[in-house]
């Protein structure tokens, strides 16, 4: 291994979206590397690689996500560009990642979890509670507008799309009353300046994998997976094992309000789950127990669980 270690004159090239938060991503995951192996910043190469998700002409629109490609916007390019060897690894946040990774491609790296809950952003108010009825709010998120809207069916949810720069601008422009993030970004941001309410999950239970780091390689790239074998948080894995199943079992796509929380305590994982309607009218949730290797399995038990719930017709909508 000792002799196969990049360096400055021969860099591990390490692929990632351009926005801020995908950057400071890549910066922890080359720190992270870094110092795992005493290597020097320049033994590595962050590579920006621009993806249908960055088109600012679709961000301007406000176009829902699901009508311009759901999740493969964020991930198509980098990974096309990580199988033809203009890349050596990839970094990724998890709430963005498809559930089935192309042949070819292992995603079996994460980074420590940040703090998983959703921030509530506004100048002058710091919880939902208390918006007035009828207040205007902006989500890009299908997720967070059914969850709202099941809470406070009074409320007008506009579509609200762009990096974090972007929505404060539109928030001082008057667009929206509120809006909502992830408060993992803003912590690996440093973001203190932004005015953000951290949303109890027992109110606003987050997405699968918020807050989670995924470092994707080829599957025969050996020299990468013992590499990234050594900055490897298990505990991350074992949760997102449970929450991922839970959603490829339901919908992996952008177009199902699914969340989904994995925690651990001692030996024993706790998963809660929650599909919704996408306009509110209904939310079906379930939590439950089990050993932590068997996380998996509760996750697909627990989609199999809400969809004989749910019912004819509550999926209807998908087409």
């Amino acid at each position: 291994m000792t002799q196969n270690l990049p360096s400055p004159a021969s860099p591990l090239k390490i692929g990632t979206r351009g926005s801020p938060l995908a950057l400071a991503q890549a910066h922890e995951t080359r720190d992270r590397l870094a110092a795992a192996f005493e290597l020097p910043q320049e033994a590595f190469e962050i590579v920006v690689i621009k993806t249908t998700g960055d088109n600012q002409a679709l961000i301007a629109a406000d176009r829902p996500l699901k009508e311009i490609g759901n999740k493969g916007l964020f991930t198509k390019e980098i990974e096309e560009a990580m199988l033809t060897g203009a890349i050596d690894i990839a970094v990724h946040s998890m709430k963005d990642m498809p559930v089935a990774q192309p042949v070819g491609l292992l995603l079996d790296c994460y980074l420590p979890r940040e703090d998983v809950r959703d921030a509530f952003i506004s100048p002058s108010l710091s919880s939902i509670t208390e918006l007035a009825p009828g207040s205007v709010v902006g989500t890009s998120s299908l997720r967070r507008r059914a969850q709202l809207l099941n809470r406070r069916p009074d409320l007008k949810v506009v579509e609200f799309r762009g990096n974090v720069q972007t929505r404060l601008k539109k928030l001082d422009d008057g667009v929206a009353e509120c809006t909502f993030l992830a408060m993992a970004g803003l912590n690996r941001l440093a973001m203190e300046n932004v005015p953000a309410t951290g949303i109890d999950t027992d109110d606003m239970l987050p997405a699968v994998a918020q807050g989670a780091i995924g470092i994707e390689r080829r599957a025969d790239d050996s020299r990468s997976g013992d590499m990234l074998a050594a900055i490897h948080d298990t505990e991350t894995a074992q949760r997102l094992a449970a929450e991922r199943a839970f959603l490829a079992a339901l919908d992996g796509s952008c177009e199902t309000p699914i969340a989904g929380l994995a925690e651990l305590d001692g030996t024993t994982l706790r998963l809660r789950g929650e599909v919704l309607r996408p306009d509110g009218s209904e939310a079906l949730q379930d939590a439950q127990t089990c050993a932590i290797e068997d996380g998996p399995e509760l996750g697909r038990e627990m989609a199999a669980k809400l969809l004989e719930q749910a019912g004819e017709g509550f999926f209807d909508w998908r087409g």
